[in-house]
């Protein structure tokens, strides 16, 4: 088996191989793995993470300086591509020198020097594979739920009827730790284990640590000269969780906290609020009532409103919930990766000013012998539509809240978290319509009766069923909120209005209008308290910008946040004094609105757990040049990202040349991307992929530009690739990134700016650099369709 197909779980294991818990957390994140593969990953991490002897010197075989780097009493020689490597790996491993870390930082001096030895070039010119990237997990973000501290304190250990034994703590947390002791102990493991912590500072001294705390010993690895202890705290109660609180923050600010977690989470969160608002996928919720699947829920956002909207009836009635009857549901549900019940085809009629939806699976299609009558007749309507289901059953082990800080709930309210665990799957619909290929579709129909259609025409809906919650580009909301009403003008453009406040926060509020205005939201807007100047003394609290987060009733009531710059923001600053001043007499809300916000944030949760495409970044790089610089990868397994893993030689590296290279990526991406704005959302282009398997296991990939193909060629190719080995069609859609949304990771950059300051400033320098979203799609299903020929036993009568 290769390890290469679970990159990612490996990759967001290693950060928690040392924890107390870490067989805990290695059982819930491998539940859907078998015991081989289990027991595979688990090999691959105790062997990377075994500490390492091997002294490291380039001085004779580097071309480039090297410089004495020391690791624990290790000296090495490393020139600056290798230490760069090593900054890089070491926190992986708890800054301890593993084989994993020695594998890496010759790995990477492997490659440059064959990089170079191939290109012939000097240092100065010597460049990494353009199209190489790096692979970011989205959509699995881990909370330790406790800060840890890497700092060492003097302790002793004792079970009974064993002597004491002085050693240190390596880091502490409330419910756990990891102590060094010597090699020759007689501590049993199965046995309760009594550490006191000596040597504490008056001003942090608490009897009861020094007196003794009691903890299970999770695992023991023997070292060169010590023993590591991985324990779990045993009882003790509230109390000593205050203690040791207490002792951690007392020494927060002068010991390193372990920030890996946070760091990792927030560059998931980071770039995922990038991709979010050009997600062209409408993601549907499933619950089982009386037995039966039902739509309850959709999740909007900016680019996938148009999947929505063409199910709006002449009388605004979403006819969604009659196209996925409960016959399509079921089969769906029950066979979720079966291509005939993922595929749908879609036209509307327009008679006697009503509209109407005809909709077929490619199953129903089959069964019914009217697969070439139904799609040559409705793909030369204007209304055409390929759409794709993809469905997958919620997991409800895990949290559905994404909290990353030490000590964040890991839970939403009572309410919120009821709601999400009455849904049991996850559906998202796709459009995989491509208007240029509407000719091939069309050399289906051979002058059949369409009266035969009407079979095909959904069901009439009179009435609203799915409840559509609006995807919060915004801030994650921590903040009370007050009843308060005042007067407010309002400015977007040239457009301008007046209001009452309804309720206010430190940094939004929400406006109810005089009348109804047609604001365009989300976006920015000014506002202004003409009422509350007066008391405002030399803060100017006109034109304040804000964001319009989104509208309900008609556009009479606007939700706000305050747009937050470098500058400090006169609007929160006057209405945080407010509230402050004031709590006695505002009412607090009970936030039923924080509890829309917390549903929607879940819905993207549970959505982000298996992504339906490959998401991918462009950067700005510090030389003006626009590269390729991350794709997004999921924990599960997918065929794209494996079929481009297999041209590396390290974990997370994907080489995306064979769909970019020979000009394709500049000529497709990069010169159109410098005339788009991000208000034009996605566009796309085709790529055909022929794969075929070669002696010692090596895949040779063969790419072509759909566009660059006429019909005749595309089906020759397709047939080529099937006999020679795999075809695959790739739909990749890019579009301009707006600025990244940094109020929504906010608390994670504070928390790692005090602990690590340059890497927050790293973290918020890649997202700024990013200026384009894309997105890989496998449409090989729906390409092969498009020619009657290679359908098996179908030909159009």
């Amino acid at each position: 088996m290769s390890l290469d197909n679970h990159s990612a779980l490996i990759e967001q294991l290693k950060p928690l191989m040392m924890e107390p818990d870490f067989q805990e957390l290695f059982e819930r994140l491998t539940v859907d793995e078998s015991n081989s593969t289990r027991f595979l990953i688990k090999m691959e991490l105790t062997r990377i993470s075994a500490p390492c002897t091997r002294i490291i010197d380039l001085r004779d075989k580097t071309e480039l300086p090297c410089e004495e780097v020391l690791i624990g009493k290790q000296r090495h020689f490393l020139d600056k591509p290798s230490k760069d490597a090593l900054e890089k790996t070491l926190p992986l491993y708890k800054n301890q020198y593993t084989l994993g870390v020695y594998e890496s930082i010759i790995n990477t001096h492997k490659k440059r020097k064959q990089i170079k030895q191939e290109n012939g070039t000097s240092e100065a010119n010597l460049q990494s594979k353009p199209f190489m990237v790096s692979g970011i997990v989205m959509g699995s973000y881990f909370n330790r739920s406790e800060e840890r501290m890497n700092y060492s304190i003097k302790i002793s250990a004792s079970q009974a009827g064993v002597p004491e034994v002085i050693g240190a703590t390596l880091d502490l947390s409330v419910g756990g730790a990891r102590i060094k002791l010597p090699l020759k102990h007689q501590f049993q493991i199965e046995k309760p284990l009594k550490v006191k912590l000596l040597e504490l500072n008056e001003e942090f001294y608490f009897e009861d640590l020094h007196q003794g705390v009691n903890y299970q010993i999770v695992d023991i690895q023997n070292k060169q000269e010590h023993a590591v202890f991985r324990l779990k705290r045993d009882g003790g109660g509230e109390e000593l969780d205050k203690l040791i609180t207490q002792l951690i923050r007392g020494y927060k600010f002068r010991y390193k906290v372990d920030v890996n977690d946070v760091i990792v989470t927030a560059s998931g969160l980071g770039f995922e609020r990038h991709y979010l608002p050009f997600q062209q996928h409408l993601p549907l919720y499933v619950s089982i009532q009386e037995n039966k699947p039902k739509l309850t829920h959709c999740l909007l956002g900016h680019g996938n409103q148009g999947v929505m909207y063409y199910f709006q009836d002449e009388k605004d009635i979403s006819q969604l919930p009659g196209m996925l009857t409960n016959n399509r549901l079921v089969n769906l549900l029950k066979s979720p990766n079966a291509t005939e019940h993922q595929l749908l085809f879609c036209f509307t009629h327009h008679a006697n000013g009503k509209l109407h939806f005809y909709s077929a699976t490619l199953a129903e299609l089959q069964q019914s012998g009217h697969l070439g009558l139904f799609l040559g007749f409705a793909s030369r309507k204007p209304s055409w539509r390929v759409f794709k289901l993809n469905s997958y059953k919620i997991d409800h082990k895990q949290n559905y809240k994404t909290s990353t800080l030490p000590g964040d709930d890991a839970h939403y309210s009572a309410l919120t978290e009821q709601q999400l665990a009455s849904l049991s799957h996850v559906i998202q619909l796709s459009d995989l319509t491509n208007e240029h290929c509407t000719e091939q579709y069309q050399s289906w129909f051979k002058n059949q009766d369409v009266k035969l259609l009407k079979s095909f025409i959904q069901r009439k809906l009179i009435s609203n069923s799915i409840k559509r919650i609006s995807m919060p580009f915004t801030e994650r909301r921590h903040e009370s909120r007050y009843a308060f009403k005042t007067l407010v003008k309002i400015k977007q453009g040239n457009t301008i209005a007046t209001g009452i406040t309804h309720d206010i926060s430190n940094r939004g509020l929400q406006i109810t209008l005089d009348e109804n205005v047609n604001f365009t939201s989300p976006s920015a807007v000014s506002i202004s308290f003409p009422r509350l100047q007066a008391k405002a003394g030399k803060i100017d609290l006109t034109s304040l910008p804000y964001q319009l987060i989104r509208t309900r009733s008609k556009g009479q009531i606007l939700h706000l946040s305050a747009l937050i710059g470098h500058e400090p923001h006169a609007g929160v600053e006057f209405l945080s004094k407010l509230i402050t001043h004031n709590k006695e007499k505002l009412a607090q809300l009970s936030d039923q609105d924080g509890e829309q916000i917390e549903l929607a944030d879940g819905l993207k949760n549970l959505m982000m757990r298996e992504l339906n495409g490959v998401p991918f970044f462009i950067e700005k790089s510090a030389k003006s040049t626009i590269d390729l610089s991350a794709i997004g990868i999921g924990i599960k397994v997918d065929t794209i990202t494996q079929l481009f893993s297999q041209d590396t030689d390290q974990i997370l590296q994907y080489n995306l040349a064979p769909i970019m290279d020979n000009g394709l990526y500049k000529t497709q991406i990069v010169d159109p991307l410098k005339k788009r704005k991000p208000n034009a959302g996605m566009t796309f282009f085709e790529v055909f992929i022929q794969i075929t398997h070669h002696a010692r296991g090596t895949i040779n990939l063969s790419s072509k530009l759909v566009s660059e193909l006429n019909s005749t060629q595309q089906k020759a190719f397709i047939e080529q690739s099937e006999r020679l080995g795999k075809f695959m069609a790739l739909r990749v859609s890019f579009g301009a990134a707006d600025k990244p949304d940094m109020s929504y990771i906010r608390r994670e950059l504070e928390y790692i700016q005090v602990h690590s300051s340059h890497r927050a400033k790293q973290l918020e320098e890649q997202l700024w650099r990013v200026i384009g979203i894309g997105e890989l799609l496998d449409i090989t299903v729906e390409a092969k369709m498009r020619y009657p020929q290679l359908q098996p036993n179908t030909t159009p009568t």
